[in-house]
């Protein structure tokens, strides 16, 4: 099970990677049809949808990889079982807010699909499509908390950035 969510994690921070790639390919398509007097119909937009996608879908990998801002100061002022019982009390805190998220995010893509919402563009994009990549991650998110809380509540110590890039 750990080498699958791994791997999972990973497959959706290659993806937001490959998002960021596809930032730059709209941002540049947009340019270069600029300098060339050719218009491309909504790349502006897919630009937006790419940098979300991006964001979203990077959430679950960069938060096992211990990179999300952490305010460990009080952490680190307690005594160890103290401080496990906050990480723990966080982690759980934490979880509920990510179901929470991921619970509207799935609601409002599905509400999108259901109502045919497009946008306003010109390009007219189903947003079910763009919104999809903001549910998986935010789902993805939340599997990892509570995969998370799980190892903390196990004994297991937190990933920091430096363990991980070892």
């Amino acid at each position: 099970m750990r080498r699958f969510l791994d791997g999972l994690y990973g497959a959706a921070g290659l993806l937001a990677g490959l998002c960021t790639i596809g930032v730059l390919v709209s941002v540049l398509a947009a340019i270069l049809g600029r300098q060339l007097d050719l218009h491309i119909p909504g790349t502006d937009a897919y630009a937006g949808y790419f940098m979300a996608a991006a964001g979203f879908l990077a959430l679950a990998s960069t938060f096992k990889h211990g990179e999300h801002i952490r305010v460990t100061l009080l952490l680190n002022s307690l005594n160890p079982a103290g401080s496990r019982r906050l990480d723990i009390f966080a982690l759980a805190v934490g979880s509920l807010l990510a179901a929470a998220f991921a619970f509207f995010s799935i609601k409002l893509t599905y509400d999108s699909w259901l109502f045919n919402d497009v946008s306003t563009s010109n390009d007219a994009t189903p947003l079910w499509i763009p919104q999809t990549t903001m549910a998986v991650g935010t789902i993805l998110f939340f599997v990892a908390l509570v995969d998370e809380l799980v190892r903390r509540s196990r004994g297991i110590a937190a990933a920091t950035s430096q363990q991980t890039h070892e």
